[in-house]
């Protein structure tokens, strides 16, 4: 078992063990109330990488990584999941420009 220090790896490796073999990957989520602590495991039987965190607002990361599996479940492993990690072409980036509030 490894732990894994930076996010970012950890949703790639993730990710890649689930492409791997989506039939065996497990994914398994542990938090304690008493200490704060969250712990994330993901594995297939023979690579499993886990993170470890105490801060609240990696909450938000922990659901983003849920819509990432929930996304390849169900469309496939296959499936591109820049629409769900929300990074966008930079063509796309631009088109946003001007929204905000009118004056």
């Amino acid at each position: 078992m490894v732990y894994i220090d930076s996010w970012d790896d950890f949703v790639e490796r993730s990710v890649q063990i689930f492409r791997d073999d989506p039939h065996s990957t497990r994914y398994v989520m542990k938090y304690r109330h008493c200490d704060g602590k969250l712990v994330l495991k993901v594995t297939d039987n023979r690579v499993c990488v886990k993170f470890k965190t105490e801060q609240a607002q990696d909450v938000k990361k922990m659901e983003k990584l849920n819509n990432i599996f929930f996304t390849l479940m169900v469309r496939g492993p296959d499936v591109d999941i820049a629409e769900v990690t929300g990074k966008e072409p930079a063509e796309q980036q631009v088109s946003k420009k001007g929204r905000g509030r009118r004056q």
